[in-house]
């Protein structure tokens, strides 16, 4: 199937609740949309074979997908941002990457009422390939991640989406912003637009099992 190729990449960000439904929109949005799917959950689960979610581990986390964030955006190629950009100050931070390598930023909030987000992070099941990478769960993590979040401020250019409806009612306000902003090709009208982007590859990412945790020194990582 042909994806869409905005007329000019960009970085998209995504932001609310564990719950609202982020890594499934962006999962299902990257088969309609020549993007990067950079997904944090994931990153650390085929990095750390018992992930600890400490300070270490959170910056090796984040590091490496705003490496290679950069990279993804200097080929030319748009970012689906599925990780950490809770806070302003993250939020800020990725935009300066994008400003390096000249792209625009989209935020999209997910809003959702906090009782019906947890519900359904405490229901996610590993067998699924959006939860297999899933972190703790809990009502007391949940809380604790709630209780940080900063929401975006309108200065942030977000867009609204519901993380109760459908996926083709999330695409279609996608698709309108897109429009909004003259990033969508004059001859596409929301559908399929064939495109020939080519994707930098990244080579050998998960780390020898053998070799235990990750040594911050010797990042098998090759962007080309």
């Amino acid at each position: 199937m042909s994806k869409v190729a905005p007329t000019k990449p960009l970085l998209i960000l995504l932001y609310g609740y564990p719950g609202s439904g982020k890594t499934y929109f962006a999962r299902q949005l990257a088969e309609q949309l020549a993007a990067a799917h950079l997904h944090s959950d994931r990153v650390r689960g085929e990095l750390f074979d018992t992930p600890r979610y400490d300070k270490e581990e959170n910056d090796v986390v984040e590091q490496l997908m705003d490496y290679m964030t950069g990279e993804f955006l200097s080929a030319g190629l748009s970012v689906i941002y599925d990780g950490n950009s809770m806070l302003q100050s993250e939020r800020r931070k990725l935009r300066e990457i994008a400003e390096h390598a000249k792209v625009q930023t989209l935020l999209i909030w997910f809003q959702i009422d906090p009782d019906s987000a947890f519900d359904r992070a405490s229901k996610r099941d590993r067998r699924r390939a959006d939860d297999r990478y899933a972190g703790p769960n809990d009502r007391s993590t949940f809380e604790r991640i709630a209780g940080t979040m900063q929401n975006p401020a309108e200065s942030e250019g977000y867009i609204v989406i519901s993380g109760k409806h459908v996926f083709s009612s999330q695409l279609s306000s996608f698709w309108a912003r897109l429009q909004q902003l003259g990033l969508l090709p004059v001859t596409n009208t929301t559908t399929e637009v064939s495109t020939k982007v080519i994707k930098p590859g990244l080579v050998n990412l998960i780390p020898n099992p053998a070799a235990g945790r990750v040594d911050l020194s010797r990042r098998n990582i090759t962007i080309r």
